[in-house]
């Protein structure tokens, strides 16, 4: 699925997109390996679940007493404010409950909550848990909810798309730990950046990673149109639907955190391009004073300026070893910028580019001069490595 077709289900609010449970299992297993009591005495909120269909409740219910938790709080959404409502009928999980009332079915979300043995078996797991009708309809943004974040240690949930910021800023409200599924634009976004950028949160440990020689995959509902090259249906007639450049975002530690980038070391870089007499082989930029990495693994050893690398640098980042010092964009949040190009000059960018009028949009991002034409790059974040003698 490309990122074309996860912008129209943004549009279309078609947030219903389910985690697969070995996706859940295996990134959960990256915080546990560092710390392999992360979740221990912790409460667990998973906001936009829907157990029905969903997998991290399963998830976490099955693996309650191995990881050692207090508490597990499910909220799903209601009926009625979902895509899907048309084609809705109840699960005979809740039909069969003596609870059920087909009106608030539709209208009110339904809380799931598991802290101890109920049936009696001896141990806690999917059959204790408990659940009824909330009084609203499980917005997260509602006081009811946001109650249930104030209790909770740790948030964890693929939210959705339509809302990320607003998911992410809740979350922050609430000053919580949190493990969240997120698209890879979102870095980009004036309002998530700063906080990669200060470190209060980063990339989980897969993100716009292809495993088993695919993208991040999820289960759609029955009426979801399935289109592009990566979708398919498992074995249980499910569909499914692998998306680009999506992942984890977090602010729980995981070992890949800390793993130290090899970087290209000036031997590298002359077998990389033999033809450049430069040192580097980079170009600099003509509206920041910073040279162009094309690619996270062409990033110089030596180079002590600052350095302009696609996005996807993040997922590889090492607080210990880079500082981000900003990102090529707009607004210019960081006062980073060399030059700022008149309307007229992006008038004639494009027309020497494109050989036709109208204006590109120069101040957008970082520009290289290419043989005499004004280019665009690509979106880049700004870094430098640390501790340089000489960062200037």
């Amino acid at each position: 699925m490309s990122n074309e077709t996860l912008t129209e289900a943004k549009r279309a609010k078609k947030d219903e997109f389910y985690t697969q449970f070995t996706d859940i299992q295996r990134e959960m297993d990256a915080y546990l390996e560092y710390d392999e009591n992360v979740f221990k005495g912790k409460t667990i909120l998973l906001p936009c679940d829907d157990p029905e269909w969903s997998n991290f409740t399963k998830f976490f219910a099955q693996n309650f007493s191995r990881f050692g938790l207090k508490k597990l709080i499910s909220t799903s959404f209601a009926v009625e404010s979902k895509a899907l409502k048309s084609g809705y009928q109840p699960s005979l999980f809740e039909e069969s409950n003596p609870i059920f009332d087909k009106k608030k079915t539709r209208l009110n979300g339904k809380i799931f909550t598991l802290s101890k043995d109920i049936s009696g078996d001896g141990r806690i797991d999917i059959d204790d848990i408990e659940w009824k009708y909330l009084d609203g309809d499980g917005d997260f943004q509602s006081s009811e909810i946001t109650n249930l974040r104030n209790e909770a240690d740790i948030i964890i949930t693929n939210p959705p798309f339509s809302l990320f910021k607003e998911f992410l800023s809740w979350i922050f409200e609430g000053k919580k730990e949190f493990v969240i599924i997120g698209n890879m634009n979102a870095i980009t976004y004036k309002e998530v950046f700063p906080l990669l950028k200060d470190n209060k949160m980063w990339t989980g440990k897969r993100f716009n990673q292809r495993v088993d020689g695919k993208n991040m995959t999820f289960i759609v509902p029955d009426d979801y149109p399935l289109s592009g090259t990566e979708v398919e249906k498992d074995k249980d007639g499910r569909k499914l639907i692998s998306v680009s450049g999506t992942g984890w975002y977090t602010n729980l530690v995981h070992g890949r955190r800390h793993e130290p980038l090899k970087l290209m070391t000036k031997a590298d870089n002359l077998r990389f391009n033999k033809k450049l007499k430069d040192k580097y082989a980079y170009e600099k930029y003509q509206n920041y004073n910073a040279i162009e990495v094309p690619y996270t693994e062409s990033i110089p050893s030596d180079y002590k300026g600052v350095m302009g690398v696609p996005i996807s640098f993040l997922n590889k980042y090492c607080p210990e070893q880079f500082e981000i010092v900003g990102m090529c964009e707009n607004f210019d949040l960081y006062g980073l910028r060399t030059k700022k190009y008149s309307s007229e000059e992006c008038k004639e960018a494009y027309y020497k580019k494109f050989n036709k009028e109208g204006t590109y949009d120069l101040n957008a991002s970082a520009v290289l001069l290419k043989e005499g034409i004004l280019e665009k790059s690509y979106q880049r974040v700004l870094i430098r490595h640390k501790n340089n003698e000489n960062n200037s």
